[in-house]
């Protein structure tokens, strides 16, 4: 049966228009497959752990000399590459924080991005890097205060946040990626009701394909 894994990094959990956004789009999906199955990710809730010393010697030793320690050291890295295997698409809510991704997302991609398990490497290669993820659906849901931040705007160089998430996303194989942004949301006035009512409408074709 399809699964949606919906991924949530919003520090807030009311008024927050990410949120309101994924849950449109997972109500949508759900609809849409109605075998389907949701899986939630909180990486606001359930911070994933910050990458330390230990994590990088277990990450890089090879799996048949990993150590008791040094696996439980990667449980949290497994759990959440196994909930992106299994999906068969993933819907984030992101929100821009100081023209970049909150915190608890990037340690969320850190603990994801693993040589030899969603990337491989290989230094006498023309190309060292090669991912190792299947392709699926990626829909992305960006909430700025300001929408000259989007692409397009006079302020657009200032948007880290989608450079970065693509970047990443690409580095371990997922591709197909489609950005819904909501622009205005510190204006509060008809500028943020036609880019929500966009989203909407974004969000109602993309979840029911």
């Amino acid at each position: 049966m399809p699964r949606l894994l919906m991924i949530n990094s919003s520090g807030r959990h009311t008024r927050s228009v990410t949120r309101s956004l994924t849950r449109q789009f997972a109500e949508r999906w759900l609809a849409a497959h109605p075998a389907g199955e949701l899986t939630e990710r909180d990486v606001t809730l359930q911070p994933p752990t910050v990458v330390n010393e230990a994590w990088i010697a277990s990450a890089f030793a090879p799996p048949q000399d990993r150590s008791p320690v040094a696996q439980a050291v990667l449980s949290e890295s497994e759990l959440l590459l196994t909930e992106i295997e299994e999906a068969d698409a993933l819907v984030l809510g992101v929100p821009m924080y100081n023209f970049g991704l909150p915190s608890q997302l990037k340690a969320y991609f850190d603990q994801i991005i693993r040589v030899n398990r969603s990337f491989g490497f290989d230094p006498q290669a023309p190309n060292p890097y090669q991912p190792l993820l299947t392709d699926k659906p990626v829909t992305i849901i960006v909430s700025v205060g300001d929408g000259d931040l989007l692409p397009g705007g006079p302020l657009s160089q200032l948007n880290f946040l989608e450079p970065h998430l693509t970047t990443m996303l690409n580095f371990i194989g997922l591709n197909s990626i489609e950005f819904v942004r909501v622009g205005y949301e510190e204006f509060q006035d008809g500028r943020l009701k036609r880019a929500l009512k966009s989203a909407e409408q974004a969000i109602a074709q993309r979840a029911a394909a």
